[in-house]
């Protein structure tokens, strides 16, 4: 697909019409209270992997409700000093892997913690093992319209709550130095690493690449593909029901968590992503709060956006925090 978003001077200046709920603070304070209410009980399983170079571990925590949540923690081998720590969060349909896999982070000497999201693992990759035991009001396959009758019961709720006790599992490994955590992710990995960059006031640095979860009002009505695209199947069926879905969906909206970031950002976009439009993207950068932030542009790239190369940038850039 050839662009098809607006001209690159005015996704420079564009600004989301998602309205932000009136109790948006406190719905978020209360859902982390009530998390924090279960023991993390972060656990930390040496795995033998044949790996010479890595340590890796077996990560298990409570996330949201208490529910066991698994993940793998990386360690250059043999490390014994506190580390900087990279949060790592997941595209969608994708899991934490296996062992072996995303081996950049620990061989650039810091520990990396890779969350697995709840519920999913089943798409692509190595897999997941993390299960969901929450139900949910009939949805569209997928799980952007799971429990999308109220925010209360919505899907991300959990996974973003998973993800805020996902950063404090890391912090809490006795070779995490906790002031130098940075979190970063690609496509739902991005979105949820911009929530996470919205609710955690003390971290380093974030990274989202081509976020997803991202302008939801426009989102869903300007593009076709997956998964934004179960929005519009499910209000296809339950017609009149636009405006309730919408206000659940503005809980979970990473404009509004980017008015609330607080570290340094390194976004990335490209300009013929049909499935995280640019604009939906730039709705997050222009929002995010804190003036040390930049985003890099891919001009012809669809949602792989910059790949190896985007890592080539954040290894670089990541230099200046951590």
């Amino acid at each position: 697909m050839a662009q098809f978003d607006l001209p690159l001077d005015e996704l420079q200046k564009y600004r989301s019409a998602s309205a932000e709920p009136e109790d948006f603070d406190a719905f978020w304070s209360k859902t982390l209270q009530e998390a924090r209410e279960h023991d993390l009980e972060a656990r930390f399983v040496p795995v033998e992997t044949g790996l010479t170079t890595v340590d890796v571990y077996d990560v298990t925590f409570a996330g949201f409700g208490g529910h066991p949540v698994k993940g793998w923690l990386r360690l250059p081998a043999g490390a014994s000093e506190p580390l900087p720590v990279v949060v790592e969060f997941i595209g969608y349909g994708g899991g934490r892997g296996l062992p072996h896999e995303h081996l950049l982070w620990a061989s650039t000497g810091r520990a990396h913690f890779v969350m697995d999201t709840r519920g999913q693992g089943s798409g692509w990759g190595g897999g997941g093992a993390t299960s969901d035991p929450v139900g949910s009001a009939p949805s569209v396959p997928g799980f952007m319209t799971r429990g999308i009758d109220a925010p209360e019961n919505y899907y991300y709720r959990r996974v973003y709550t998973d993800a805020v006790r996902a950063v404090e599992a890391a912090r809490s490994h006795p070779l995490a130095d906790a002031a130098r955590t940075v979190a970063i992710g690609s496509s739902q990995g991005g979105g949820i690493t911009i929530a996470v960059g919205g609710l955690v006031p003390d971290l380093a640095a974030i990274a989202p690449d081509v976020p997803f979860l991202c302008d939801f009002p426009r989102a869903a009505t300007m593009t076709d593909r997956d998964p934004y695209r179960e929005i519009g199947y499910y209000l296809k069926t339950h017609r009149g029901r636009t405006a309730d879905a919408l206000n659940t969906l503005s809980y979970f909206d990473g404009v509004h968590f980017a008015a609330r970031g607080r570290a340094p950002a390194l976004f990335s976009t490209a300009l013929e992503d049909a499935t995280c439009p640019p604009s939906t993207v730039y709705a997050a950068f222009n929002a995010w709060a804190q003036d040390d932030k930049r985003i890099e542009v891919y001009d012809f790239n669809d949602h792989e956006g910059g790949g190896p190369f985007q890592e080539a940038v954040k290894v670089d850039w990541l230099r200046s925090y951590v």
